[in-house]
């Protein structure tokens, strides 16, 4: 009898670990083969025609697919940014066609729903596919089967397949603009804000804004400062403006944000050095640095190995304001003149502050909106006197009196740079 004659518990305890550990490598061995590429055809081409939308339903229409993308940080996959149904989406392969050979493989795909649904039945996912060995597909498809023909099926283009030089340090992701967003003044100053703390590109995901909007973007656009992804979530899903479902019973929360997040991460892990994760109304604010380099060296150098760092959150009321910096030519201009708002609420006793992120885009390996999911490496949070966000918006305490309020003029260290920006953006755009 295994393990028998051996009366101690020592042993019967160490007999437990050595079976319990044989029968996990086994099973881990066996799903890993399970998920191994097989061949299903060869002498082929790749026909299926490339898909360019941001998003791509699938037949099943559970499952959406933003892009794939080249992962080799801990064995070489491709990893599928997508959405699915939690509970729907069962089973999925992924069709990689390998040229000149013409093999085609089909991959069992893992399919990893992130636990931020905040209880929508749609969430973000990583479909993850082990690649073929010997060959560097350039597109796969993703299906239901593992049997059909890939002719009739969309191929998408695999990104971050050749590694690069970062070509900039700084990339802002916002995500999502919604609801016809037209708060113009506050956007350029933003803007200009994050181009004098260091950023030299700003990717947003739009679903739809202002056509007075359109023409800022426009000008961002050409400028090179701006980078728009096409975000029509609302033609696939029904979609909620509230981030829990108990708020609002709709497919999936806050226009995907989520989903568009991690799919910034991966889109700019490659050319930026630095990811930052906030949304149009907010701004890191350093305050012992002039900018984010100057702030982000000397953070990591206190923080070795850390990827991932993390910012309070702090409101400035746009209800209050200040008759400092009202500056005729901008009252036209549709919006909220952060110069003006310099008063910040205090803290609540017993509430955490949310916060906001910069992070090292290839530790990153899922994320959800105030905090990483999973990454490589430590998190830290940066303290308050470091830097905080400075987020200008309507009052969470609408109910404290004027003299509760912090006084904070932080900003205006920058005003005169902000000032002849704004001007000068405004003169090209609206003026």
């Amino acid at each position: 009898m295994l393990c028998g004659g051996k009366k101690s518990y020592f042993a019967a305890a160490v007999c437990i670990i050595t079976l319990t550990s044989v029968v996990t490598v086994s099973y881990l061995r066996l799903q890993r083969l399970s998920h191994q590429p097989k061949v299903i055809q060869e002498g082929s081409k790749c026909r299926g025609k490339v898909a360019n939308s941001t998003i791509t339903p699938l037949k099943d229409n559970k499952t959406f697919i933003i892009s794939p993308y080249f992962d080799d940080r801990e064995s070489k996959v491709t990893r599928v940014i997508g959405i699915v149904h939690h509970e729907d989406v069962k089973q999925l392969y992924c069709w990689f066609c390998c040229q000149p050979s013409g093999k085609i493989y089909v991959s069992n795909a893992k399919i990893d729903v992130h636990s931020d649904r905040f209880g929508f039945p749609y969430g973000a996912a990583d479909i993850v596919c082990l690649e073929p060995e010997n060959c560097d597909p350039t597109h796969v498809s993703v299906h239901q089967s593992a049997h059909g023909n890939i002719d009739q099926l969309p191929r998408f283009e695999i990104k971050n397949r050749k590694t690069e030089p970062f070509s900039v340090d700084f990339t802002v992701c916002i995500s999502a603009m919604f609801g016809n967003y037209n708060n113009v003044l506050q956007f350029i100053q933003s803007m200009e804000m994050y181009k004098i703390l260091g950023a030299q590109k700003v990717v947003i995901y739009k679903n739809n804004c202002s056509h007075l909007m359109e023409k800022v973007l426009k000008f961002y656009i050409e400028e090179g400062t701006v980078e728009i992804i096409p975000w029509p979530i609302n033609s696939h899903l029904k979609v909620s403006s509230k981030w829990h479902f108990s708020m609002d019973a709709k497919d999936i929360g806050y226009y995907g944000q989520i989903t568009a997040l991690n799919d910034c991460i991966y889109r700019n892990m490659q050319r930026s050095r630095f990811v930052v994760l906030n949304d149009a109304d907010e701004i890191i604010l350093p305050l012992k640095h002039p900018d984010w380099k100057t702030m982000m060296s000397s953070l990591q150098e206190q923080n070795p190995g850390t990827g991932i760092f993390l910012f309070e959150n702090h409101i400035f009321p746009e209800t209050l304001s200040t008759h400092m910096f009202n500056i005729s030519s901008w009252n036209t201009v549709p919006g909220v003149n952060i110069l003006q708002h310099v008063h910040r609420e205090p803290d609540r006793k017993d509430v955490f502050n949310p916060r906001k992120m910069i992070v090292d885009p290839q530790k990153v390996i899922q994320t959800s909106v105030h905090s990483v999911l999973h990454a490589y490496g430590n998190s830290v949070n940066v303290p308050m006197d470091v830097a905080l966000i400075y987020h200008c918006r309507k009052p969470l305490q609408r109910d404290l009196p004027r003299e509760s309020l912090i006084r904070d003029t932080a900003l205006w260290r920058y005003n005169l740079s902000l000032i002849m920006n704004v001007n000068k953006v405004l003169s090209q755009t609206i003026l």
